[in-house]
């Protein structure tokens, strides 16, 4: 894991490529602290920074940005390729000589010799360019599922990109304004929606998309989407093909040259991986976990069982509310996009790398591929009766635009918003998943902006449209699948576990985040794959205790909403927006706080 910059120009700011790529790649410094390298193409067209995570190939041959023996070609990689090393065998038979034992430099040579087409080949999370330094050009690409995060900005025939958006600011090229679209989305879904980020002109390259810059210009292409279409299969056979599936991806996300933990929260998911590593791995097995004082919210109990009955070397770390307030300081200054998540990646990430370890796996997606949240039962009821309700669409708005407006509760508030729009699964979604409605969103979107927005006009339209399902899924839950997939775990979940986890110098591998995986199992029908409390994935690990799977479903996380009316209300004060917006839900007042100091950061 680490970080990469760069810097693409036809005619300008060529004057200044050291300093802006210097500040560039210091900003990245926390991302890869074991080495860090500059290329500066001789006609001053390009210019490339690294910092390296040392995880293959510990030697100076892993140094980047790398270069073909011709220097023709120039790479700057974050990220890992699970597969490298059968890759990289392929290419030896092929007549290929390699210089080091990195999957950098198999990227290097698969685009040597295949060109765009090499990331149908690689198996991982990724976010690299490839300068081509007799065509001008520069090949730019992000990981099918959205892991690895790569963001860009664009004016005149310059182009700039890196994985943080706090590398993009120290270029000082883009000015600092918000995003209206970005924001607007992040206060509807506590996240910013890709493509867009909260400063205006930045953007985040799509999942699964590689970019082609050249003369000042350049164009984006999708190359990979996930396919639900469902193919007759058993339930025996659905469990046989879940169970090697998962058992490939976790033999594959152990590739590395540096011992792997676990984060092990004491739920199914990483249990399961737990489990299955146990299934694959010899010898010391590390695991990590975080507990609380609150009894109401503390899984350390479960968390050290799982951890017994497996025999890892387990390492619990009690956060207490005093101890989190005190960390809370460092978190802020961490931050590269604000969200409602985030602290407890933070904080377990910390525990691991106070025991220096450098490489963990995370459970994260086991929900979203096997149906473990509320939203796979509660939207298709919700699309049920708004499309009884919608038959009496004069009634049906009056109603939404009454609740949007005179709503009681935030989620009436949302509900009121569903009413008034067509009831398709997107609309359930961004109700059911919302943290503002579309009217309060509006009125916060006016104040830090200071214009007035019309209710659902461009800007807001377009946010909407983001959310929707631009595939035709099969069944409701394979749409929910879907979106939760692309919304809540791509814009939330994923970028917020590698900006935490890469603040702490530690890479975080999501196996069941894995394209192949995902292409396996995608083929069973929902009925199967889907069913309630993800009952095919349990099927397929019959190792997880029954003391794990009798426990009724808890989703991890902190008790924020004691801790912030208490001992961190001086960092929570009463915000000036409450007047008129309620904000006694805790992840409301986090969104509003959360923004305002990381707004004061980029701004200074």
């Amino acid at each position: 894991m680490c970080g990469i910059a760069g810097i693409l120009t036809k005619n300008q700011y060529q004057e200044q490529l050291e300093p802006t790529i210097q500040r560039m790649q210091i900003a990245l410094r926390h991302r890869g602290p074991d080495d860090a390298g500059i290329f500066i193409a001789p006609e001053r067209q390009a210019a490339l920074a690294h910092t390296r995570l040392s995880i293959l190939d510990l030697s100076s041959a892993g140094h980047q940005p790398m270069s073909t023996p011709d220097g023709r070609y120039w790479i700057t990689f974050n990220g890992e390729i699970y597969n490298f090393q059968q890759l990289r065998r392929d290419l030896i038979n092929q007549g290929e000589k390699f210089n080091s034992q990195t999957d950098t430099e198999v990227i290097l040579k698969l685009y040597q010799r295949l060109g765009t087409v090499c990331v149908q080949y690689l198996r991982g999370m990724f976010a690299f360019a490839i300068w081509d330094d007799v065509e001008k050009t520069c090949f730019l690409a992000r990981d099918p599922l959205g892991i690895k995060p790569l963001y860009y900005w664009q004016s005149g025939s310059t182009f700039i990109f890196a994985s943080e958006l706090r590398a993009i600011l120290a270029s000082r090229l883009p000015a600092v304004n918000l995003s209206m679209q970005g924001l607007y989305g992040y206060l509807v879904t506590g996240s910013v929606p890709e493509p867009h980020t909260l400063i205006e002109g930045v953007h985040c390259l799509n999942a699964g998309h590689h970019l082609h810059w050249q003369a000042g210009s350049f164009t984006q292409k999708q190359y990979w989407q996930v396919d639900f279409t469902p193919q007759q299969i058993t339930l025996e056979q659905a469990r046989k093909q879940v169970r090697n599936a998962l058992i490939d991806s976790i033999k594959h996300h152990f590739v590395s040259d540096v011992p792997v933990g676990v984060f092990l929260s004491g739920g199914i998911d990483s249990s399961a991986v737990v489990a299955l590593a146990r299934q694959t791995q010899t010898g010391v097995l590390k695991t990590y976990s975080i507990a609380f004082e609150e009894s109401a919210w503390n899984e350390g109990e479960i968390s050290s069982k799982i951890a017994h009955t497996f025999e890892t070397e387990h390492t619990e770390h009690i956060i207490t509310s005093a101890l989190g307030k005190s960390l809370f300081s460092q978190f802020i200054e961490t931050i590269d996009q604000p969200s409602i998540d985030g602290f407890n990646t933070f904080c377990v990430s910390q525990v691991a790398h106070n025991d220096s370890t450098k490489v963990v796996l995370s459970g994260l997606g086991g929900d979203e591929l096997f149906g473990g949240y509320k939203a796979f039962q509660q939207i298709p009821k919700m699309l049920r009766w708004g499309q009884q309700f919608h038959k009496f669409s004069p009634i049906s708005n009056s109603l939404g635009k009454a609740l949007a407006h005179w709503g009681k509760s935030p989620k009436q508030k949302r509900l009121g918003d569903f009413l008034q729009q067509k009831p398709t699964t997107a609309a359930a979604y961004r109700s059911f998943r919302g943290i503002f409605s579309q009217t309060e969103a509006g009125k916060i979107t006016q104040h830090y902006l200071k214009q007035l927005p019309t209710p659902v006009s461009g800007w807001q339209q377009d946010i909407i449209n983001n959310t929707a399902i631009s595939q035709n899924p099969p069944s409701v839950e394979d749409e929910v699948s879907l979106l939760e997939l692309s919304q809540y775990m791509r814009n939330q979940l994923l970028r917020d576990s590698d900006v935490m986890s890469m603040a702490w110098g530690l890479e975080l591998r999501v196996p069941f985040v894995d394209r192949v995986l995902l292409e396996t199992i995608a083929s069973i029908p929902s009925a199967m794959r889907l069913a309630p409390s993800k009952q095919l994935l349990i099927e397929a690990i019959p190792e997880l205790p029954s003391y794990l799977l009798n426990r009724p479903k808890r989703g991890f996380s902190f008790p924020f909403q004691q801790w912030i009316d208490q001992e961190w209300s001086d960092y929570f004060p009463v915000h000036e927006l409450n007047k008129n917006i309620d904000l006694n839900l805790w992840y409301r007042r986090w969104s509003l706080v959360i923004l305002d100091y990381w707004l004061q950061q980029v701004t200074n």
